[in-house]
Order: structure tokens, then C-alpha cells, then sequence
């Protein structure tokens, strides 16, 4: 569909790629200004909204249940819009980033839900962005089959996963992208991009443009991306109600607006998902002044701890009682060749799913082909020839805002091997995230930029409050380094390392490591590879 040209044009900066023209049309970018036009003076207010929020609760100021939505929670009336085609059954969704070679193994994984995701599981180059578009167009016009150089064959099945796109959050920018010399939200970009190409086309095909929306921490941030929608959808011509998103939980201040987010979003609404290990991140960011919100090794924060309990259980109960969907988290363990080691990690996901399942969950989450079946199985086992159970009510559950902070009752002190595996674990993954690889597996599990942020925020709490020395911890960052160039003589070990120091060691805690590494390394080595 043309659109009227714009008075501000937007401007390409990132260095031409293979197809990139068929991604970056002019009437694609057209369709991103009318969208940066129509939103791009919201976004730097609900930037500011967090920054006040965070200040307030760091003040002291008590976190709890907006008194102003009191009567929109007590309304027993109101629910969200009926599942859309596809997303009726969602008992085992695959996550990855939209890489070509990935997207054809999780679209025949037997997954029911594909998220292509463009936030945690993706390193923001400018290659990486515009590639993963133009694997989400291959998929939707079934052309993405490819033999590799070696001989193995990719090619497409019947039986494919739903596709859902995770834009980045409104926290970051597009640096390749420039409208009156500012860079683009990062947001606006990756759902732009996909919905301009791909939405007509998922209609055609019986689908529909389906998203995950990541990192939103209240009520105002969910209407903000439901204005978008309905923009879009008026731009384009597609009728309104056609867009369905998925809201992740994975901020603390969001658990507590769970019902104000679907109803925000209610005619576009697919859910929410237990987004745990962003929500852990976002605990510890967010309370990280306090002696009283300590946690304790990331290995040993499970999801019996008694918060965490109530945050699942208080996310299904508001899902079915608005009609929605209620999606559990994340297994990441990546499949051994070690048999023994394989059977113990496989029977640790399927507890994890087993207890998912029997809260009441209507899906969840893998991050590997491999765990699939598990989850499945677990999910056929109680949902039987039910595509969901959004029927159980879960009025049993009566949750607080002192449970969802309860984090206390298991504060013990960090661990040096809980120390070490922190500062490991985040140093390899900024070197990976560096070098262009969003989602990394170490250490038997697959990890992304959350998991990354879990342990660094954790290493500048113990610091904060003396629980570990600083010289033990940059003692293990130079061994940490050290074995990181001998393992790969290729690892950019310094500039992850200044990435840690810059994030994790620093008097102020950043919000998040992405945008500052973006600007300062990886747009830089971008530009300089062209340069050369």
C-alpha cells in the first residue's frame, strides 16, 4: 500500500548487504516514519517515567497495587480478545534468534509457537537486524530452504510453528536508522519492518501478525504499544483486533499491574508469560540498594522460592480470569552427548514443566529442539485433547504485594563458585554478544542477554554491600579473561572485560549493558570493519 511522503525522511546509515534492498524498501522505510511521526515523542516519556519510578522506590517508597485501577481489577466483566488463529494451542513454544538455520529447526521442532526473537536472543548488528527480517519473509513465503556448504539440508516441513516476533524494547535505539539526525527506537524498527512486510502475507497464509512485547514495566507503556497497533493496522489497511501480542512479565513493577496490561492491550491481547529470568534481573536492579532483597546464587534462586511462587501463580490466576493465555518460562538446558549428564538436565525440565502444567499454565517455553518432546509431553498429559486450560480459575490463589517481595526467606550468602560462575558466565556471553551471537550455550545451558544482566547485577550487589571482595572478583575477571583468549584467540576478552567493569563494577548500577556496549562497541566495530 503507498503512503503520502513524509516531511522527514528516513535515512539508511548501516552499510549495504546481500538482499538488503528488498528489506529497506522506500516504502518500508516511509511506513517506519509514520510510525516514528505518530510515537516518537511518547517514547522519552516513559523512558522518564521509569527513571522517576526507580528513583521513588529506591527513596523508600513502598511498592504495591495501583489504588487508581483498584475498580478495573474488582470489574469481573471485562476480558481480552478471543485467541486468533494459531495461537489457540501454545502447550510447547521454541524461542531463538531469527537466524536462518535456526528458524527452519524450531519451525519443524513440533513446537506450537515460534518466537523469533530480536531482543535477548539477538546481537543488534546492523547484519543481524535486517537478516532477521529476511528470514521472518523467507519463512512466511516458504523460501527459506538452504543446503549449507558442508552438504546438510534445511527445508521446510508440515506441521510448522506459529510465528510471534520480540521486537526490542523501548529502552533502545536503532543506530542505523536516522530521522532529523536522532536515531529510531529500536521498538518501532523491528516491529515496523516485520509488520510492513510480513502481516498482509501471515493474513493470506490464516495467520495473523503475532508479537511478544519485552521489558514493559506498567500499564502506560502496554497502551503506548497498543496505540501502536492500531496504527499500524489503520496505516495498512488491516482490520483492527487483527494483532495479537504476548506481554512478558519480567519486571517486578509490571507483576504488580498484571490486569492493567490486559486491559491496556485487551483487543490485541494473546497473554502474558512468566518472563523469570529478566524478572529476577529486574528484583535485583530494582531493589539492589536494600540489605533486605540479597539473593543468592543464580543456580539456586528455583521457582519453589516462595516470590516466585506467588508471581507464577498470581500471572495464571489474572490470565484465565480475563480469558487469556497464561505462558510458563524458559528451559534452557542445551542437550548433552553426555548421557548421564543428559538424563539429569531432561528430568530437571521435566519437574519444572510438570509443576508449570499443574498451576495451570496453558504452554511454555524451550530454548533448544531437543527439549520439545519433554514439554510436551508433560502439557499432553494434563491438557489431554484440551488446547489450553484457561478454564481453571486458580481462585485458590490469593497473592500480596509482601509475597511477591518475600525475597528474604531465602537470602543466603553468595557462594565463591556462585561468585565465579557470575563473573563467567557474563564475561563469555558480552565477548559472544560482542562478536555478533545473542544466544550462547555455556555451560550446558543456553543463555541470552538475560541471564548475562542476572549475573552482572548480582556481582555490583554483593559488591555494594560487602558480600564479596572487589579484589577477589577483578582477580577472577583477569583469570576469567585470561581463559577466554587461550580457549579462543579470536575472543575480543578485553572489550567484554571493560564491558564488565563498566556495568558490573561501576558506583552506579546501568539499567541495562545493551545500549551503552551498542554505542560504545558494537556500532563502533561495525564501522570500522566498513571503514576498512
Amino acid at each position: 500500500m503507498a503512503l503520502s511522503p513524509l516531511t522527514s525522511s528516513v535515512r539508511v546509515l548501516g552499510a549495504p548487504g546481500e538482499r538488503h534492498e528488498e528489506i529497506l524498501t522506500p516504502e518500508a522505510l516511509e511506513f517506519i516514519g509514520r510510525l516514528d511521526a505518530a510515537f516518537a515523542d511518547r517514547r522519552p516519556e516513559i523512558l522518564k517515567e521509569r527513571r522517576r519510578r526507580s528513583g521513588h522506590l529506591a527513596g523508600g517508597t513502598p511498592l504495591d497495587f495501583p489504588l487508581a485501577t483498584r475498580a478495573l481489577r474488582e470489574d469481573p466483566h471485562w476480558r481480552v480478545a478471543p485467541p486468533a488463529p494459531g495461537l489457540t494451542d501454545r502447550r510447547v513454544e521454541i524461542t531463538g534468534p531469527p537466524e536462518r538455520r535456526m528458524a527452519v529447526n524450531a519451525l519443524n521442532s513440533g513446537a506450537k509457537v515460534w518466537m523469533a526473537d530480536f531482543e535477548d536472543a539477538t546481537a543488534p548488528t546492523w547484519t543481524n537486524i535486517v537478516g532477521g527480517q529476511l528470514t521472518l519473509l523467507d519463512a512466511v513465503e516458504r523460501r527459506i530452504d538452504f543446503t549449507t556448504p558442508e552438504g546438510k539440508e534445511y527445508r521446510l516441513g508440515t506441521g510448522l510453528a506459529t510465528i510471534m516476533v520480540r521486537p526490542r524494547g523501548w529502552h533502545l535505539t536503532e543506530e542505523h536508522l536516522e530521522i532529523d539526525g536522532r536515531p529510531v527506537s529500536a521498538s518501532l524498527v523491528d516491529f515496523g519492518l516485520y509488520f510492513f512486510h510480513c502481516a498482509q502475507r501471515q493474513i493470506d497464509a490464516g495467520y495473523g501478525p503475532y508479537f511478544y512485547l519485552p521489558k514493559l514495566e506498567n500499564r502506560y507503556e502496554a497502551r503506548l504499544w497498543n496505540d501502536v497497533f492500531r496504527h499500524a493496522q489503520e496505516l495498512l489497511g488491516i482490520p483492527l483486533g487483527t494483532v495479537r501480542a504476548t506481554v512478558l512479565i519480567e519486571t517486578i513493577t509490571a507483576a504488580f499491574e498484571m490486569e492493567e496490561i490486559l486491559y491496556e492491550l485487551r483487543e490485541h491481547s494473546a497473554g502474558l508469560n512468566a518472563g523469570r529470568w529478566d524478572y529476577l534481573f529486574s528484583l535485583i536492579k530494582t531493589f539492589g540498594h536494600r540489605t533486605d532483597f540479597q539473593l543468592p546464587d543464580r543456580a539456586k534462586v528455583t521457582m519453589t522460592a516462595p516470590f516466585m511462587r506467588a508471581y507464577t501463580e498470581l500471572l495464571v490466576r489474572t490470565c484465565h480470569r480475563r480469558g487469556a493465555h497464561a505462558i510458563g518460562g524458559m528451559a534452557a538446558h542445551v542437550p548433552s552427548r553426555d548421557a548421564e549428564a543428559n538424563t539429569a538436565a531432561l528430568a530437571k525440565v521435566r519437574l519444572d514443566k510438570e509443576r508449570e502444567a499443574e498451576d495451570g499454565f496453558d504452554g511454555s517455553w524451550v530454548a533448544h529442539p531437543g527439549l520439545v518432546p519433554v514439554c510436551r509431553e508433560v502439557f499432553d498429559g494434563v491438557l489431554g485433547d484440551r488446547p489450553h486450560q484457561t478454564d481453571r480459575m486458580r481462585e485458590d490463589v490469593e497473592v500480596t504485594a509482601a509475597d511477591l517481595l518475600s525475597v528474604r526467606r531465602i537470602g543466603t550468602p553468595p557462594t565463591q563458585e556462585g561468585v565465579r560462575s557470575n563473573v563467567a558466565v557474563a564475561l563469555r556471553y558480552f565477548d559472544a554478544w560482542l562478536r555478533g551471537s545473542g544466544a550462547v550455550a555455556l555451560y550446558g545451558l543456553m543463555e541470552d542477554a538475560a541471564t548475562a544482566e542476572i549475573a552482572r547485577v548480582q556481582i555490583w550487589q554483593w559488591l555494594r554491600h560487602d558480600r564479596v571482595d572487589r579484589g577477589t572478583v577483578t582477580d577472577l575477571l583477569d583469570a576469567e579473561c585470561a581463559a577466554l583468549q587461550d580457549e579462543d584467540p579470536q575472543a575480543l576478552a578485553a572489550e567484554a572485560r571493560e564491558v564488565f567493569v563498566d556495568t558490573a563494577l561501576s558506583v552506579r548500577l546501568p539499567a541495562f549493558f545493551t545500549p551503552e556496549a551498542y554505542t560504545r562497541h558494537l556500532v563502533r566495530r561495525a564501522d570500522a570493519r566498513v571503514n576498512a
